[in-house]
């Protein structure tokens, strides 16, 4: 099925959002108007053929960025002028050494990268905590072997607020927004009615509370959706998953966007400011029922809990309101304590047992882990462990929680040696 087809039925429901996740990489391109390609790819790419050469907003990732630039190749020969980074997460901003190739190949200026003035800042960042990332994007994505970069390019030109980009008869303006991260840009392309988002649209429920990330901007992110809405743009090209086509779609789509987080945000502060603690917060708020059901923000990769602690974390601090949180013993020391009481580590895993098999998992989840806590080496507390939370995965819609969960079962099965 060609890509803007399948994207009109994403859109409209007539296919199922599981058909296409949002971080599924085709492969394929589709020239959304003359001049204009989008290459489908875990972190998407799209291409504007000047009279000066190619403008590429985002070039992908660490892993797809090759074959992004031989799709691409495919659609245009043309020297690549300028690539734009809309942020600075490795699926965005690798692949641009293959054009430098070329140009030094055929004598060719050679291409300039523009970015948030952040950006730097990030990649310095990212090499502090190289062996962090690795952790915990292998956890997330469940890829064992991965193995986090130190070696980035760095923009030649940043900018601050706004920069208004004129290559070859076309006009991009960038504008810098805070939501998925703090270095972020959206493109505003004002001839062709083209708005190039980045990741503050990716076909899901905002990720705005990632659990293993850095600090994330809700109230920011809102206010660029709205911002962006208003421009009334024909086309909207995501960061990840499919482009949207028509201002009506692309203004229900951003505005949804808004309202969902800004309902999730007033709920919190509103707890917060009556001075509730952070559990009270997070199993209290709840998403409006009918945005998550949009095709476009279904919860498949972050979720509302998570944007709730986000929130919590930004106005709030990492004090959770339990003063038994705030020196805490050493979590084994609790756990080994909790045992004793229910009779031993055992005791906890059968009872975590129970209430998985009730339904009960989120409880589940806890016993399970005080058990494995109480009992490090034991490898039938292990094999309850690892039953719990692969339970947990399975019920789960979201990467994150998937992640995290199926991460931790493969940890206890490989202690019960299985």
């Amino acid at each position: 099925m060609d890509l803007l087809d399948l994207a009109d039925k994403l859109f409209t429901g007539e296919a199922p959002i599981e058909s296409h996740h949002p971080f599924e990489s085709s492969g394929r391109l589709a020239e959304v108007q003359p001049g204009l390609a989008f290459v489908d790819a875990f972190a998407n790419s799209a291409a504007v053929d000047t009279d000066d050469g190619l403008v590429v907003v985002d070039t992908s990732g660490v892993f797809h960025a090759k074959g992004v630039h031989e799709t691409l190749r495919r659609w245009s020969s043309k020297r690549l002028d300028t690539a734009v980074f809309t942020h600075g997460h490795i699926d965005h901003v690798f692949g641009v050494d293959l054009y430098e190739e070329e140009a030094r190949a055929n004598g060719w200026r050679p291409p300039r990268v523009v970015a948030h003035e952040l950006v730097p800042e990030r990649f310095e960042r990212y090499k502090l905590t190289a062996g962090y990332n690795a952790v915990i994007n292998r956890r997330q994505f469940k890829a064992p072997g991965l193995v986090w970069p130190v070696e980035y390019r760095y923009p030649d030109e940043t900018y601050r607020t706004r920069l208004d980009l004129d290559v070859g008869g076309e006009r991009f303006e960038l504008h810098h927004a805070r939501g998925e991260t703090d270095d972020g840009t959206w493109v505003w392309c004002s001839r062709r009615r083209v708005l190039f988002t980045g990741d503050l649209f990716i076909w899901a429920s905002p990720n705005c509370g990632n659990p293993q990330k850095v600090q994330r901007y809700a109230r920011d992110w809102a206010i660029a959706f709205r911002t962006m809405a208003a421009l009334d743009a024909d086309v909207l090209l995501p960061g990840h998953g499919l482009p949207i086509v028509g201002a009506d779609r692309v203004r229900q789509a951003l505005t949804d966007g808004a309202e969902l987080l800004e309902s999730l945000l007033d709920q919190t502060l509103a707890l917060m400011n009556q001075g509730a603690r952070l559990d009270d917060v997070v199993h209290a708020v709840r998403a409006p029922r009918h945005l998550l059901e949009r095709p476009y923000l279904r919860p498949v990769y972050d979720e509302p809990e998570f944007v709730v602690r986000n929130i919590w974390r930004y106005y709030g601090g990492w004090y959770d309101g339990d003063p038994s949180h705030l020196k805490p013993a050493p979590a084994a020391a609790l756990a080994a304590e909790l045992a004793d009481l229910a009779g031993g580590a055992h005791r906890l895993a059968g009872r975590a047992q129970e209430l998985a098999a009730a339904g009960d998992l989120r409880l589940a989840g806890h016993l399970a882990e005080l058990a494995a806590q109480a009992a490090p080496d034991d490898p039938g507390v292990h094999a309850v462990r690892a039953e719990v939370f692969g339970a947990r995965a399975r019920e789960e819609a979201s990467t994150m929680s998937r992640g995290i969960f199926s991460w931790a079962e493969h940890e206890s099965r490989e202690r019960a040696g299985r």
